[in-house]
């Protein structure tokens, strides 16, 4: 009896995920598509500034890290299916933590994994494939990968830990080779090479926003921290291990394409729409091995971090429907695989319609804004939890301060991005006002319920 209860929550999930399978979910999630093209973005914010791109991934590295910090407190303490729902419904109000639910079922789950999809395909057939043809190849992926991690969560790990050993080892052996035979000397320094119509500071603020959505997906492990083996120990660990380590590569790697790249050499290739500038950098180093290389890392990079983003998101909602603000197929696991079924249908129909409507650079913002804000708001529940449940066991404790410095730090670009990027900052903010009706909708079903049952 003991054995199974060590095996399965008190809310029938499986406990499947050891250490390294936390930081396959991390790793996995975050190492995606986004550290192929997503520097060619941090650049061009910045004024083309190679010095002040890498400064940029490094505190976006930092950011991410300080937050992590916070989400293992939180998760090592009250280790629940759904992360951010059960954190702030607890902490601040149940229309916050719904909120943050409506917010990632509208926008950043599906934005996600239809950003990946679209990257994974572009990069693989983009020369010999239409944009219709590319979105559709999109869909087919993110559907069959939906309908494999039905069938359980050892299944959906298994793969994660697979995709993660077989893109860390291509990508090493391009960071070793780039360092030491690359010949070229880039400018290290923060200066601006091309004007972009913004003040240093804003354009720093928009390289760190787009260096975030790389590292984007390290919370997705407290959304599973239920299905975890000790997650007292293993999440705080798998974080801390997770994010230090994607900070020194995505940082090494970036600097690996300055090495090969002379600097006139990436603005022609950005101008000319060429994102991919890790693979171009690995091609002039390695010929067509390097091309061979580079796309079996991507591939398996991005393979993985689609996975993970289509694996994780459905216990979000299962936790909405356990609050009852969301609809109760959503809160319902299946009795063979303990994997909420519905979920992954819905997300699925949603990835799609983000695939048909939406760019990816779009794509980029829009996921990376709502996260700034729930974000905050869930490392604002540490200090929260601390007054409210004070005699509540916390394996690990983070360093006060880190709360705060976090907090300002998001603070600062959100205000940042609202000023630069207003069409998605309010397409992200009109999200939060439908997810405002929605709760509202399932508190006047409730009310109405419970009314009927009265009488």
């Amino acid at each position: 009896m003991e054995e199974k209860e060590n095996q399965v929550s008190e809310n029938g999930f499986r406990k499947e995920i050891g250490l390294f399978g936390g930081i396959s979910v991390i790793g996995g999630i975050v190492i995606g598509s986004g550290i192929f093209y997503l520097g060619s973005y941090v650049l061009q914010y910045v004024g083309m500034s190679e010095g002040l791109a890498l400064l940029c991934w490094i505190i976006g590295g930092f950011l991410s890290l300080l937050g992590g910090l916070c989400y293992a407190e939180l998760g090592a303490a009250f280790p629940k299916a759904g992360g951010n729902i059960y954190y702030l419904s607890e902490a601040f109000h149940p229309l916050i933590g719904s909120l943050d639910g409506y917010s990632l079922f509208l926008i950043s789950d599906p934005a996600s994994s239809a950003a990946i999809s679209i990257a994974l395909i572009t990069a693989l057939f983009g020369n010999t494939m239409s944009d219709m043809q590319i979105k559709i190849a999109s869909i087919i992926l993110i559907v069959a990968l939906s309908i494999y991690n039905c069938f359980g969560v050892k299944l959906s790990n298994i793969l994660q830990n697979i995709s993660m050993a077989a893109k860390l080892i291509p990508l090493i052996i391009i960071i070793v080779l780039g360092l030491f035979m690359g010949n070229v000397q880039p400018d290290l320094s923060l200066a601006v090479k091309e004007a972009t119509g913004g003040n240093t500071i804003g354009m720093i603020a928009l390289g760190i926003m787009a260096s975030l959505w790389a590292y984007e997906g390290w919370t997705n492990i407290n959304l599973v921290s239920e299905e975890m083996k000790n997650p007292q120990k293993n999440l705080p660990r798998a974080i801390i291990i997770s994010l230090t380590g994607i900070t020194l590569l995505y940082t090494l790697f970036n600097f690996v394409i300055y090495r090969i790249l002379p600097l006139d050499v990436i603005t022609k290739e950005l101008a000319d729409g060429n994102l991919y500038l890790g693979t171009l950098a690995t091609k002039n180093l390695l010929g067509n091995l390097g091309s061979i290389l580079v796309t079996l890392c991507m591939v398996f990079a991005m393979f993985g971090s689609l996975n993970g983003c289509l694996w994780t998101p459905p216990r979000t909602y299962y936790a909405l429907a356990q609050e009852k603000h969301w609809p109760k197929a959503f809160g319902k696991l299946n009795p063979k695989t303990g994997v909420p079924v519905f979920g992954f249908v819905i997300e699925t129909i949603m990835a799609i319609i983000f695939v048909c409507f939406n760019t990816l650079q779009d794509l980029t913002i829009l996921v990376a804004f709502t996260s700034l804000i729930f974000n905050s708001l869930t490392v604002l529940a540490v200090p929260v939890f601390r007054k409210k449940f004070p005699d509540v066991h916390r394996p690990y404790r983070v360093w006060t301060p880190i709360v705060y410095i976090y907090l300002a730090a998001e603070i600062i670009l959100i205000a940042y991005t609202i000023a630069t990027d207003m069409r998605n900052s309010f397409i992200s903010l009109g999200a939060l006002v439908i997810g405002v009706i929605i709760y509202y909708f399932f508190e006047w079903k409730l009310k109405k319920e419970k009314t009927k049952d009265v009488s």
